[in-house]
């Protein structure tokens, strides 16, 4: 399913622009307008559910923080689980982890190392937005790591100017709901 102009615009202009932020010269993508607006909302979780639900899926894995507000969503119309990917430290079993370089130093994300029971598990990973691609580079890795397999990338929004999108694709195929 494709999205309508009309859609992509609805969705588009419920994301709000914070100039300045989290530092000076950084223009910020604020999805909470896009939360609070049921009709964006559900138009862009209408499209998701209508784009896998033929992929045959078995989990939708989320990158902490935002992309379990979509992952876990999705996963609950799809009927399948969900598995969130975190920042360091805040799993509670057996876990990996892969660290990413940020402009200002490194991070760390982390799963748990039993996070895909099933053998083979087919799994779609999900964020907000897709800037340098550290994190989501990462979080594929950890996926691979496990040993599932890696379906697609999404993101609701592809800040293509960073192309942080082309480090993703070397491990799996992505789409984006939006291009700016």
């Amino acid at each position: 399913m494709n999205l309508s102009k009309e859609d992509r615009k609805l969705i588009f202009d419920s994301i709000r622009d914070i100039p300045d932020f989290p530092k000076e010269g950084i223009v910020f993508k604020d999805i909470t307008t896009l939360l609070n607006n049921k009709e964006a909302y559900k138009t862009l979780m209408d499209h998701l559910e209508e784009r896998y639900k033929s992929y045959n899926l078995d989990y939708v894995a989320g990158i902490d923080s935002r992309g379990f507000i979509f992952g876990a969503a999705l996963a609950d119309r799809l009927n399948i689980g969900f598995v969130p990917v975190r920042k360091k430290g805040k799993l509670p079993s057996t876990t990996v982890c892969e660290k990413y370089e940020l402009e200002y130093g490194f991070d760390e994300v982390e799963i748990h190392l039993d996070a895909f029971p099933i053998e083979n598990a087919r799994v779609l990973l999900i964020d907000d937005l897709i800037a340098t691609g550290g994190t989501a580079n990462a979080a594929t890795k950890l996926i691979q790591h496990v040993k599932a397999n890696l379906v697609e990338v999404c993101f609701l929004l592809n800040l293509t100017f960073l192309e942080g999108a082309k480090k993703v694709e070397e491990h799996a195929p992505v789409y984006s709901v939006l291009e700016v």
